[in-house]
């Protein structure tokens, strides 16, 4: 993927660089590449369903073999029984990042979960939680259903309510207990594109129908290696009691079929859908953010390209590449 002719910016020069874009894009061979061209230079998941134990196959982890020696973090450090806790990520994943740049190591964060980049680069904050304001929305969430909620989240915080989508029981709840707690709109905390870290972002840009058949033949491919096999495993130990893991791509799917709701042939169709559904989302995602620099996925000169970036932002005076500060939902 090019020749690492350009020249990389010296280790220390204090750069994170971070590679996004949706999934099937290529996103962990290039990251890969760049640790490689820019050692000394370490890279950290910023996807939200790889912290999970044994969720490998479904999630399209890179396998040890496939790392060229690039020592991964954040990988495998969540049973499928816990909840997603991107507070807990971030002081996680910024404790190691301030590390590597004391260490004068380039952090590359590779992923397509918005939130967990942000969480990373941004000046960005969580508003707390209330075990039982949040029990008692969830109550009523399994007792109403998400479209109830969701309307009356449009009453109190429409900008929320348009953000969030009306069947995404989750994230409606949090904006809900955010609301009640903070007793201001969910948008109100949500950040401006404000960096932390120099840093460089880099895009993969795979046009549609392109990206509609990549995802096609990884579905096809994870099939093939085990993804039954590896949910059954999984719901052996407690997958389907999870409160974030069971609602994975793949693995949400394979679920129903062994619980007899659909065959397995629909089971795999399904994924698909959900998964192209999911890509336009990340796409979407990302698009906001001017700061992202956008790579054809298939450009021969990729990898050349992604390290003229992270030198531009290495230039002193540079302070990282982009900063516009505008409102992003977070629904990722």
């Amino acid at each position: 993927m090019g020749s690492g002719r350009t020249h990389p910016p010296e280790p220390g020069k204090g750069v994170v660089v971070s590679v996004v874009g949706p999934t099937a894009a290529g996103k962990s061979d290039l990251a890969v590449d760049l640790a490689l061209s820019l050692r000394p230079a370490e890279i950290v998941n910023t996807d939200s369903m790889q912290l999970y134990r044994g969720m490998d196959i479904g999630t399209a982890k890179l396998p040890a073999g496939e790392r060229r020696g690039v020592p991964h973090h954040l990988l495998d450090i969540w049973d499928v029984t816990e909840p997603a806790d991107v507070a807990r990520y971030q002081r996680l994943a910024r404790g190691l990042v301030d590390g590597m740049l004391a260490a004068g190591t380039t952090p590359v964060l590779v992923g397509g979960s918005g939130l967990y980049v942000r969480a990373v680069l941004d000046e960005l904050e969580f508003p707390g939680t209330d075990p039982a304001v949040r029990a008692r929305l969830e109550g009523e969430l399994a007792e109403r259903g998400p479209a109830a909620l969701h309307a009356r989240l449009a009453e109190c915080d429409p900008a929320a309510a348009q953000a969030i989508l009306p069947g995404n029981g989750r994230r409606i709840v949090r904006a809900l207990e955010v609301i009640e707690l903070t007793g201001r709109p969910f948008t109100a905390t949500l950040p401006r594109h404000e960096s932390r870290y120099p840093a460089v972002q880099i895009g993969l840009e795979v046009p549609r129908p392109e990206l509609d058949e990549r995802i096609a033949r990884r579905v096809d491919l994870m099939w093939r290696a085990g993804l039954v096999e590896e949910v059954r495993e999984l719901a052996r130990h407690g997958l389907a009691e999870g409160r974030t893991a069971p609602r994975a791509l793949g693995y949400a799917q394979v679920l129903r079929f062994l619980a007899g709701e659909c065959d397995e042939e629909a089971a795999r169709e399904e994924t698909v859908r959900a998964t192209r559904r999911f890509a336009r989302r990340q796409e979407s995602w990302f698009r906001r953010d001017p700061r992202v620099h956008w790579l054809r996925y298939d450009d021969p000169g990729l990898l050349d390209r992604a390290l003229e970036l992270v030198a531009g932002a290495a230039e002193p005076g540079a302070g990282g590449i982009g900063g516009t500060a505008e409102r992003s939902p977070m629904d990722a």
